[in-house]
């Protein structure tokens, strides 16, 4: 009982057309930041490492590297905070969760690229 209340509640949230994008795709994500009263959108570049959750509350995780440190982030993909999320590059993986990247640097986080 008490589900299908949270269900209901939740599809008010969802977004009509949430961004289409694939695990290892490079991705810039649009996020819209509160500073005080202003407004103002940040762009966070990475890899999509992970999807998970379905409806509400499904999130992406992005990695990148920053001054030679991992970073990862997970964004809800209904959030209203999230603007748009571009695919910048697209990957060919053969996995569905890609934190064998965590172990890696450099050249070594590479994906072969997916040609069209």
């Amino acid at each position: 009982m008490t589900q299908k209340i949270i269900e209901k509640a939740g599809k008010s949230s969802l977004k009509a057309n949430p961004p289409q994008f694939a695990i290892g795709d490079t991705v810039d994500v649009h996020c819209l930041i509160l500073e005080g009263e202003k407004t103002r959108t940040q762009i966070f570049t990475g890899t999509v490492i992970a999807r998970a959750g379905k409806d509400v509350s499904e999130t992406f995780t992005v990695r990148r590297i920053v001054a030679g440190e991992g970073v990862e982030r997970k964004f809800p993909v209904h959030s209203p905070r999230v603007a748009k999320v571009e695919v910048v590059r697209s990957a060919k993986t053969r996995r569905a969760k890609l934190f064998y990247l965590r172990d890696r640097v450099g050249k070594a986080v590479r994906l072969k690229e997916r040609r069209p």
